[in-house]
C-alpha cells in the first residue's frame, strides 16, 4: 500500500503569531548590532580626540622646554658677564629641568593614545599612525554648535529602541498565549493506493485500488492550567519592562542634560582660555623685555612662562572636553553621523 497525506491548517492563530514573533526577534537583533556599532564609533571618536590632546600637549611642553632652555642660556650668558646673580641662573636652570619630565611623560602619553586607537580600529602595532589634525581646528565647530537648535529626543536611542522591541515581543507573546484558549481548524487530504493478497512478487501484475479521503478536524481546548500561568507571567514581565523603560528614560534624559551643560560650559571655557592664552603670550613678551633691560626679575620671567604653558594646555583641554561631551551626547541620542 502507498499512502500520501496533505495537511493544511485552516485556522491556527498560534502559527501566525509565532511568525510575527520571529520578525520582531530579527528587528531586535538588528538593533543590538546597531547599538554595538554606535558604541564602537563612540570609543574610536573619543580615542581620536584623546590622541590629538596628547599630541597638542606634547607640542606645548616641547615649546615650553625650548623657551625655558632659551631663557636659561640668556641668563647664563648674563651671569657669566656678571650682570645677574647666581640665583637668577639657578632659577632659570630649575625651571628648564622642571619642564623636561613633563615632556617625557607627554611623549609616552602620545604612544599609549596611538596604541589605544590602533586597538579600537583593528590596526596592527607595526603600522605607523599619523594624525595631523589639531584640537584648535575644531574651535569654529565649538562656537557654531552654540547656535544650533538640535532635536534632543530619545527616539533614536538604541536602549529605548530595544526596550520598545522587547515590549513588542512581550505583547505578541501575550497574544500567542491567548491563542491557547482558541480553537483550531485543520483540513487533511489523504490519497491511498492498495492491493489485496497476491501470491507472487511481481508488483506490476497486482490489482491496485485507489481511494482518497478529505478530513476536517476542529480542536477546542476545554481547560489547560499552564495557559493561565504563562499568560499571567507574560503580563507581569511587561509591567516590569514598562517600569524599567520609564526609569531608563529618566536617566537618559538626565545624561542628555548633563552632556549639554558640559558642552555649554566647555564652549565658554574655550573662549575664556583663548583670551587667557593671548594675554599670557603678551605677558611673556613684556617680561622678557623687562628682564633684558634690567627692570624685571627672573621670577617674573619664569612665572609668565608657566602661565603661558598652563593657558595653552587648558585651552586644548577645554576643546577636548567639549568634543568628548558631544560624542557621548551623540551616543545617547543614537546619532550615526
Amino acid at each position: 500500500a502507498a499512502v500520501a497525506t496533505l495537511s493544511l491548517p485552516v485556522f491556527a492563530p498560534a502559527v501566525y503569531k509565532s511568525m510575527s514573533l520571529t520578525k520582531t526577534d530579527i528587528q531586535l537583533a538588528q538593533e543590538k548590532a546597531r547599538s554595538s556599532r554606535l558604541d564602537l564609533i563612540n570609543q574610536v571618536t573619543k580615542a581620536y580626540y584623546q590622541l590629538m590632546l596628547t599630541q597638542d600637549s606634547y607640542e606645548v611642553l616641547q615649546k615650553s622646554y625650548a623657551l625655558a632652555e632659551e631663557n636659561y642660556n640668556v641668563v647664563k650668558s648674563r651671569f657669566e658677564q656678571g650682570l645677574v646673580s647666581e640665583y637668577d641662573k639657578i632659577s632659570a636652570e630649575v625651571q628648564m629641568r622642571h619642564v623636561k619630565p613633563s615632556g617625557v611623560s607627554a611623549e609616552n602619553g602620545v604612544r599609549l593614545s596611538k596604541l589605544q586607537l590602533k586597538v579600537l580600529m583593528g590596526i596592527t602595532e607595526d603600522i605607523n599612525l599619523v594624525v595631523t589634525e589639531k584640537l584648535n581646528n575644531y574651535e569654529s565647530m565649538v562656537f557654531a554648535n552654540q547656535l544650533e537648535n538640535d532635536n534632543f529626543g530619545l527616539e533614536n536611542n538604541s536602549t529605548m529602541r530595544q526596550l520598545g522591541l522587547n515590549d513588542e515581543l512581550l505583547k505578541k507573546s501575550i497574544s500567542l498565549q491567548k491563542t491557547g484558549f482558541m480553537p483550531t481548524f485543520a483540513m487533511a487530504l489523504t490519497g491511498q493506493y492498495q492491493s489485496m493478497y497476491n501470491n507472487h512478487w511481481n508488483v506490476f501484475d497486482y490489482s491496485w485500488v485507489g481511494s482518497s479521503q478529505l478530513t476536517f478536524s476542529l480542536n477546542i481546548p476545554i481547560y489547560k492550567a499552564s495557559n493561565f500561568t504563562k499568560l499571567k507571567s507574560a503580563r507581569m514581565q511587561r509591567t516590569q519592562l514598562e517600569l524599567s523603560r520609564i526609569d531608563t528614560e529618566r536617566k537618559l534624559n538626565m545624561q542628555v542634560t548633563s552632556y549639554k551643560s558640559n558642552m555649554q560650559a566647555s564652549s565658554e571655557q574655550v573662549l575664556s582660555n583663548k583670551e587667557a592664552m593671548n594675554q599670557a603670550n603678551k605677558a611673556l613678551s613684556i617680561s622678557k623685555k623687562r628682564y633684558e633691560v634690567g627692570k624685571g626679575t627672573v621670577l617674573e620671567l619664569n612665572s609668565s612662562q608657566v602661565s603661558l604653558t598652563q593657558a595653552e594646555l587648558t585651552y586644548g583641554q577645554s576643546i577636548y572636553d567639549y568634543l568628548t561631551a558631544k560624542a557621548d551626547l551623540d551616543l545617547v541620542l543614537g546619532r550615526e553621523k
